[in-house]
């Protein structure tokens, strides 16, 4: 598939995920729905939160390069994320980002 074909269906993928997560648990890089929940309060706008130690073991946990890949993606904003915020978590938790996230 060519590069506009990849693009298209990583969309269409993304765009399933956010649908599904209404009808069952989400689990995305190995952070459970409760893992994102303890740290919503730290990636949204327009008063982020430090993180919580609920937060940071979530993070711990993580799928560090999975959740980089998603820095650039219109999934993180369309829940309310802020990239920037969520790329600064793990520095936040004490955590080595990944290298090149």
């Amino acid at each position: 598939m060519a590069g506009g074909g990849m693009t298209k269906v990583a969309v269409l993928v993304a765009a399933m995920v956010v649908l599904l997560a209404g009808a069952k648990a989400m689990d995305l890089c190995n952070v459970t729905e409760d893992g994102l929940t303890a740290c919503k309060p730290s990636v949204m706008q327009p008063n982020p939160v430090e993180p919580s130690p609920e937060c940071c073991d979530a993070v711990s946990g993580a799928d560090l390069k999975c959740l980089c890949s998603y820095k650039n993606s219109f999934m993180l904003p369309s829940l309310g994320i802020d990239p920037d915020l969520a790329l600064a978590l793990p520095a936040k938790c004490n955590i080595p980002n990944p290298t090149g996230c």
